[in-house]
């Protein structure tokens, strides 16, 4: 039996206490926790003071609860997917992504005419309220399970310059860019990454477990005076991808001598 300390919140010393447990290896990962009975036979307290406890942590991210199954320790493991952050050309001009041959689509993409949000816009150098053509796709890596929410948008400017991306809005990426370069455009990316917790229905879509945020990547293909041609946001769980990017030194322009 462990013996809590009844200063403050009873609920907050039991987290505190199944918390240490789980840091210790006590309770291992992907574990069964002890039942709520038995939990309050360990710490002498009442059923919501344990349940309590279980919400802290599971709002934490270190307990998952497994309705009709029971509370389980959350893994500490490496994410089971590294997704490679490169682009690749071929010798005949065409764009290779890594990790391309990993993901299948889980269902049929949707394209659509949207407009830019006040993000979305920032990142195509437009405003908000501007006409882009969009496509969605759901993807499943078939060696992990991991799911990802994939979006493409480009400007209708863009589109017009290359009639076939208005035809075809949900080319893959790689086609994308094979097209633009076709069309005379020297590309480079930019990419951003940030974590936030997801949206309901991303959680739902990701089948993301409890207090788990996603990994919002956004990646820009640029072309000419480094404008901004389309928009690729990749979303998923923190929990089962991780990127990796291959970074290499610029040259630094050659300072002009003094005369």
């Amino acid at each position: 039996m462990t013996e809590i300390q009844r200063p403050g919140a009873l609920y907050q010393q039991v987290a505190a206490a199944i918390r240490a447990a789980i840091l210790s290896g006590e309770f291992a990962p992907d574990s069964l926790l002890p039942s709520e009975a038995q939990l309050m036979a360990r710490y002498s307290v009442s059923r919501p003071t344990v349940r309590n406890a279980i919400a802290a942590l599971r709002a934490e991210g270190l307990i998952d609860v497994r309705h009709g199954k029971g509370s389980f320790v959350r893994s500490s493991g490496q994410p089971t997917l590294t997704l490679e952050r490169r682009i690749n050309r071929t010798t005949d001009s065409k764009f290779v992504m890594p990790n391309g041959d990993a993901w299948q689509e889980a269902e049929e993409p949707s394209s659509y005419r949207t407009r830019t949000t006040k993000a979305t816009g920032r990142l195509l150098g437009l405003g908000e309220e501007e006409a882009v053509f969009g496509c969605d796709r759901l993807l499943i890596d078939t060696a992990t399970g991991a799911r990802a929410m994939h979006r493409t948008l480009i400007p209708f400017e863009v589109a017009e310059a290359v009639p076939v991306l208005a035809d075809e809005p949900c080319k893959p990426p790689a086609a994308i860019y094979r097209v633009l370069t076709q069309d005379g455009h020297k590309l480079w990316w930019s990419e951003t990454v940030r974590a936030r917790m997801p949206l309901p229905d991303e959680r739902t879509t990701l089948h993301l477990p409890d207090a788990t945020p996603i990994l919002h990547v956004a990646r820009v293909a640029h072309g000419a005076d480094d404008r901004p041609l389309t928009l690729e946001e990749l979303r998923i769980g923190a929990d089962r991808a991780e990127l990796a990017y291959r970074i290499t030194a610029d040259k630094q322009p050659a300072r002009r001598a003094r005369t």
